[in-house]
């Protein structure tokens, strides 16, 4: 490693301060910090940090999320892989720490709690106790990834708390994951030793939670954004807030990262070194990670910036290199052998009727920009006893495909996507990551789900004329190529998405939230409608 010296004004997060300096790096490390009694040099920061990111959500592997990210200032990412977990088991995890090891980008890695994330659909693999107290036990292992299983904590289910007691055990703090939940129950589950929440979607959620010790990690992802409704718990909370996309698809990663919340958030009236604060120095703090904060002695991670209006990133280095310059990753793609596991066949359209078994179904309502659904009964579209779509009240058939075996498709109806002709479909669908997708008609539905299972993964736009499909081979979950060809790639499937009439800012990234139980309110498993805040399966039909 080469030794320098750098010149600028120096953000001191700490003292909230700034002033002339120079910081001499040696092996990678901050060796001296000298003050100077001028500098007309660019500003020099701590680096950012993703607080709660899924990395499988990019569609990239995680050396090329790596090139990506570090061009808007990215120096590491708390990630939970419990994705490809819920794929691949703990073998998974394991591929994810190896891959990210092959680039200089610092990943930290969470050991997935919940796998399966609920016992109501079928995934790939369980991740047990067991499981986790040997991924606890490994360095690379920071913490307990987010304990979905909420009711499981309330009701002290054995195994739920005999992974939080490991996380102790190991000294290692637990994420948590409780939209909506308030007061007494949101005692009762910080109190298990929760530590943070990620989904807040109001104030009043989140000062709550920070009432009963929690910090409160605020979301702008692809398809969950809530930085609006959590912005006003800075400056006051400063020192328990923290920032991250938690689900970022590879065209958004292009435009930007944590800096756009950085920058979101000093347009907001919040001073730039508290923000800093959120964006930087929290995390580190909260987490254990070796990531330097700009002293002494620490790791050579810092930022050149422009200001601290816009945080234009000039270079991101990491280990004392430049990783990162004026907008071009420094960081070379590597190979990775990976693994998969998918077992379905190929479907006929005939596959996909659904017998109309009454006069009103129960629909899934999406919101673009949230996770959360609403469910409303509405008449159903019947011709010669089956139930179809209905392209003029925007109701169409929604179907989630068992990729781990052969069984019959459920099938339900979903509002707000908004498709004219055609499907879309994937096997990014949260969190088992069966095949899930939405149509037109059965024909449509099929030449989608057939176009994922012929690739054994990936997310795909049909028409009866034409299609584009990104191939995700790793775990039906990601890429091994160029993560800037990944990008583009997706940009065309979103773009014919759109063309086939979608509305939704994210579709691909909604659709794939449309399986996950966790959320309310009305979700489809591959085994049936199901109601998040009763926890059990619906029907369909009614009348």
């Amino acid at each position: 490693m080469e030794s320098f010296e750098i010149e600028g004004r120096i953000v001191d997060v700490d003292a909230g301060s700034i002033y002339a300096g120079s910081i001499s790096v040696e092996q990678g490390k901050i060796t001296q910090i000298r003050k100077l009694k001028a500098s007309n040099g660019p500003l020099l920061i701590p680096g950012f940090i993703d607080a709660h990111v899924h990395i499988e959500s990019s569609m990239l592997i995680p050396s090329e999320f790596a090139r990506l990210a570090v061009v808007h200032g990215t120096v590491a990412t708390v990630s939970d892989p419990h994705e490809i977990g819920n794929v691949l088991g703990a073998e998974g995890v394991y591929f994810m720490i190896e891959n990210s090891r092959k680039v200089n980008f610092k990943c930290y890695f969470g050991a997935p709690s919940c796998v399966p994330a609920t016992p109501y659909e079928t995934s790939g693999a369980t991740i047990d106790s067991s499981d986790i107290n040997s991924l606890l036990s490994n360095s690379d292992i920071k913490y307990l990834a987010e304990m979905m299983n909420w009711p499981g904590v309330l009701n002290a289910d054995k195994e739920v708390i005999r992974k939080i007691q490991l996380a102790q055990k190991f000294q290692k703090p637990v994420d948590g994951h409780a939209p909506g939940l308030r007061g007494e129950n949101a005692r009762l589950y910080a109190s298990a030793g929760i530590t943070t929440d990620h989904e807040c979607f109001t104030l009043d959620e989140a000062l709550d939670k920070l009432a009963f010790g929690m910090h409160i990690i605020i979301r702008e992802g692809s398809a969950a954004r809530n930085f609006d409704a959590l912005i006003p718990l800075l400056p006051e909370y400063a020192d328990r807030v923290m920032f991250c996309s938690d689900d970022k698809h590879p065209d958004s990663l292009l435009s930007g990262h944590i800096n756009l919340l950085a920058r979101r958030a000093v347009a907001n009236g919040v001073d730039p070194l508290t923000v800093l604060k959120v964006a930087c120095q929290n995390p580190v703090r909260h987490y254990g990670l070796d990531v330097g904060l700009l002293k002494e002695g620490d790791p050579a991670d810092f930022l050149v910036v422009k200001d601290l209006n816009e945080f234009k990133v000039l270079e991101t280095y990491i280990n004392g290199q430049l990783v990162g310059k004026h907008g071009r990753s420094q960081i070379s793609s590597v190979k990775s052998e990976y693994s998969n596991n998918f077992q379905a066949d190929i479907k006929k359209p005939e596959d996909f009727q659904l017998k109309a078994l009454g006069k009103s179904a129960r629909v899934i309502v999406a919101k673009d920009g949230q996770l959360l659904t609403t469910e409303k009964i509405v008449p159903i579209n019947k011709v010669n006893g089956l139930a179809l779509s209905d392209i003029k009240r925007d109701l169409l058939k929604i179907v989630v495909v068992n990729r781990y075996h052969d069984a019959p498709p459920a099938i339900a109806f979903v509002q707000n996507f908004g498709l004219r002709e055609g499907a879309i479909a994937s096997s990014v669908a949260h969190d088992s990551h069966n095949i899930i997708a939405v149509g037109v008609d059965d024909h449509c539905i099929c030449e989608a789900v057939n176009e994922i299972i012929s690739h054994k993964g990936g997310v795909a736009a049909v028409s009866r004329s034409r299609r584009e499909t990104l191939k995700l081979p790793v775990a039906g979950l990601m890429s091994p190529e160029d993560g800037y060809w990944v990008a583009e790639k997706y940009i065309a499937v979103d773009a014919m998405a759109k063309s086939l009439g979608s509305k939704l800012e994210a579709p691909f990234m909604t659709l794939s939230f449309m399986a996950l139980l966790v959320i309310p309110e009305l979700k489809l498993s591959d085994r049936g409608l199901f109601n998040s805040n009763t926890f059990d399966f619906v029907p369909l039909f009614e009348g």
